[in-house]
């Protein structure tokens, strides 16, 4: 059987020339058959070749587990052909999965010891790409020795698989530590390269050793100028660049950069490294050519580096301005990385970014959807108050001809910054009102209580707003918050419209009849959705006592609504019918305009004052928090009354004077229970998660825990996701966060409010799930919290 085998190239040519899959897989499996009786067989001179031809099968996609054991074999023979087949076979079907793979442990150490380079090379290459940690502790001092042999090849080797065992095993930076140093004075290009992926993987990974290294940074930069000023060497030149592979390993398909990279990790945080490259940088900024890529490339990591340590002001304008001509770059890589930096830069360097403002806004037109993303938020950033007005219209603009994927952020970044920055009522009203024009269906939720919150707000502008929303609710009723806005203001004010006296506009005759026939309509159509219809049969209503003439049109509709399948719908109108048929003389003292609903001020400014006195916080002094708490805790009821949820916090004292007091929060309300202390439970990388509690002395069985995600580190943190369990005798609702991106250097934190209910008092555990980008890596965090204070549950 053995002797029908095929040999390797006639499988191949076999394989290819398959017509279908099904002669593949029976040229396939009657080959692998020959191979497990070769296996069986023991014949050790054609081993090599069988498990050659087994490494083309898994290739392929099709099982090879059984050449595990062959493969430890082939690595023990003294031949070199089949030691070479042995290590490629270990590389690509052992892994830390299998216990197999730490058989070849002597293997290795043995052939690391015997000063063949080839084999060692070759055993060097088997380690860094399957070596468990187990391996790595075993082996780390071979590894050590071969730093300093006089071989380059196997020097290159050792290195790299150095820097496999520090990600694997972080404690055996001590091990790896003194021999960095002398490699540092290596003219090798592969060996400096090799030595600088070193240090920077020590340096990440240890304290200890980025202290050490900070000693180096001279050196550091002296082969930098090196290689900006005279050359490095004339094999490495690529497109007239010096050596970009070791100024920038990004140029060469995107793996991390070196000198630079390093350079940054150095001088982050440390003011005497920053000042010693500085000089550099800037002369790196300056000469290099940025006609070709692999100049660009090099200008980018600069920019990065000069970013992150302490630079100069003048060398950070220098960086801005670099990146201010990326975005003019017909490449259109480089214009995304020039807005994705300014997009980091503009909250330290926000004047400087400023002056890029024009070609941001240009490359809102870009057809490339991750582009205009990019640029639109870049855009949204730039807004201040001093050119709110101009950045608004050129925003207004892009959302009337803007992909629809991109029309809900960008409507949301209009509504966030009209509402931070608005110069006039007026100028805010107009702007909201185009917006839910334009894409009222992309709205954010809360952008109807806002614009109604902002009407009621400018007593001066009622009739102004109510004019401007009857001409946009008659010309268009498909924008679902643009009809409720209209719907509201109708209900509220339609006798100033009705009056038509309005200084603002042109005055508009407006009759009775026109009136309710358009809510009317709005309640008729298809589009209209069950809340949009409960905003106009409520303004039906409040005209009946605004109007002058009679009212019977008005309880007509009402009374057909009383039948309505929409249970909502059928309620009001029940309520109202009544309200026309049995409690008539009160209809106009019911009906009279809402007042005013006080509110602190814009929403981002409100997040940042509850996130700055969450920040100063201690263990004694929780109470600021607790009237916020108890607040969002008596809308949280009665959303859940609402809804029909099955289960009910305990209700409050039925006392009317015990309730008024509470609604009212008035001074005599019973005192607060003792605080509960805040509790961290989470850091990692500048990334850190606070707890704080609250038990609501009216519902002692439920506890509110408000989750706090800051960032002190240098790169913002993106798409963050917190996710929580709670043991089965416990009910956990969670609320929707305050947002998904906690900016770098200390910004805005997401915070998010989780409701337990604990009716049997029992002992709290809460099991944590964290999601997020960051540093452009994914990162996901399960853990437990245990050490919950006992006063959350008790």
């Amino acid at each position: 059987m053995v002797a029908l085998s095929l040999k390797l190239q006639d499988l191949i040519e076999e394989i290819r020339g398959a017509k279908t899959q099904a002669q593949e897989r029976e040229v396939i499996q009657k080959e692998c058959a020959h191979i497990r009786a070769s296996f069986r067989d023991g014949d050790p001179v054609h081993r090599h070749r069988q498990l050659a031809k087994l490494l083309y099968v898994h290739m392929l996609g099709y099982p090879a587990h059984f050449g595990q054991m062959e493969c430890l074999k082939l690595i023990a023979s003294s031949r070199f052909t089949d030691k070479r087949v042995g290590y490629l076979g270990a590389m690509l079907l052992l892994d830390e999965r299998h216990d197999a793979h730490l058989l070849i442990t002597n293997s290795i150490k043995n052939d690391l010891s015997q000063g063949i380079q080839p084999v060692q090379g070759l055993a060097l290459c088997t380690l860094s790409t399957m070596g468990s940690a187990e391996m790595c502790r075993d082996l780390a001092p071979e590894v050590e020795k071969l730093l300093l042999q006089p071989s380059p090849y196997v020097r290159k080797k050792a290195i790299l698989t150095a820097v496999h065992m520090i990600r694997k095993v972080p404690e055996l930076s001590s091990v790896f530590l003194p021999p960095c140093v002398h490699l540092l004075h290596e003219r090798h290009h592969g060996i400096l390269l090799g030595t600088i992926t070193l240090i920077t993987e020590l340096c990440e990974r240890s304290p200890a050793a980025l202290k050490h290294f900070r000693k180096v940074v001279p050196q550091l930069v002296q082969i930098l100028r090196t290689l900006v000023t005279t050359g490095y060497s004339t094999e490495h030149s690529i497109s007239g660049v010096s050596d970009p592979f070791l100024q920038d390993q990004e140029t060469c398909g995107g793996e991390e950069v070196q000198i630079l990279r390093l350079l940054r990790i150095l001088g982050r945080n440390h003011e005497e490294s920053s000042e010693t490259m500085n000089d550099l940088l800037a002369q790196v900024a300056t000469n290099t050519d940025t006609s070709r890529n692999a100049g660009n490339a090099v200008l980018f990591e600069t920019v990065l580096t000069i970013m992150d340590i302490h630079s100069a002001a003048g060398l950070r304008v220098l960086a801005v301005n670099i990146l201010g001509r990326f975005l003019l770059n017909s490449d259109r890589n480089i214009r995304y990385v020039a807005l994705t930096s300014l997009l980091r830069l503009v909250q330290s360097d926000h004047s400087a970014v400023q002056r890029h403002r024009p070609t941001v806004v240009d490359c809102l037109q870009e057809t490339d959807a991750s582009l205009s993303r990019r640029a639109l938020e870049l855009s949204l950033a730039l807004v201040n108050s001093s050119n709110v007005r101009a950045m608004m219209q050129e925003l207004q603009a892009f959302l009337e001809s803007c992909p629809p994927d991109l029309r809900a952020d960008c409507a949301s970044g209009i509504l966030l910054a009209a509402e931070r920055f608005a110069p006039t009522k007026r100028w805010h009203i107009d702007t909201i009102l185009h917006v839910l024009t334009t894409a009222g269906t992309h709205v954010r939720d809360d952008a109807v209580a806002n614009l109604t919150q902002l009407i009621g707000g400018a007593q001066e502008l009622h009739a102004y707003s109510v004019h401007r929303l009857y001409n946009a609710l008659a010309e268009d009723i498909s924008q679902q918050p643009l009809v409720q806005v209209a719907a509201w203001c109708i209900g509220e004010y339609g006798d100033l419209l009705l009056e038509g006296n309005c200084e603002e506009i042109e005055p508009l005759q407006v009759d009775e009849e026109e009136v309710l026939a358009l809510l009317e309509k709005v309640l008729q159509s298809h589009m209209s959705l069950p809340a949009t219809r409960g905003y106009a049969l409520t303004a039906l209503m409040k005209l009946s006592t605004r109007l002058q003439g009679n009212n019977n049109r008005i309880r007509q509709v009402v009374s057909i609504y009383r039948s309505c399948l929409d249970v909502e719908l059928q309620q009001r109108a029940v309520e109202y019918d009544t309200l026309f048929r049995k409690y008539d003389h009160m209809r106009a003292a019911i009906l009279e305009k809402m007042p005013l609903v006080e509110r602190d001020g814009p929403q981002a400014d409100e997040e940042a004052k509850q996130s700055k006195a969450a920040a100063q916080l201690s263990e004694a002094a929780p109470a600021p928090t607790e009237p916020q708490a108890s607040q969002l805790l008596d809308l949280l009821d009665l959303l859940d009354g609402a809804s029909g949820d099955a289960q009910h916090p305990p209700p409050l004292d039925p006392s009317p004077g015990g309730a008024l007091v509470y609604l009212l929060d008035l001074p005599c309300a019973p005192p607060p229970p003792a605080p509960i202390p805040d509790l961290k439970v989470f850091e990692r990388e500048g990334v850190q998660l606070n707890l704080s509690f609250i038990r609501p002395p009216e519902n002692p069985a439920l506890l509110l825990i408000t989750i706090t995600a800051t960032n002190s580190s240098e790169g913002d943190v993106t798409n963050f996701i917190c996710q929580a369990a709670v043991p089965k005798s416990l009910q956990l609702q969670l609320q929707a966060p305050s947002g998904n991106t906690v900016p770098a250097r200390g910004g805005l934190p997401i915070t998010q409010l989780f409701r337990i209910l604990n009716p049997n008092k029992a002992p709290l555990r809460l099991k944590l799930r964290l999601t997020y980008n960051h540093f452009h890596q994914s990162v996901q965090e399960i853990f437990e919290v245990n050490n919950l204070p006992v006063e959350s549950w008790q």
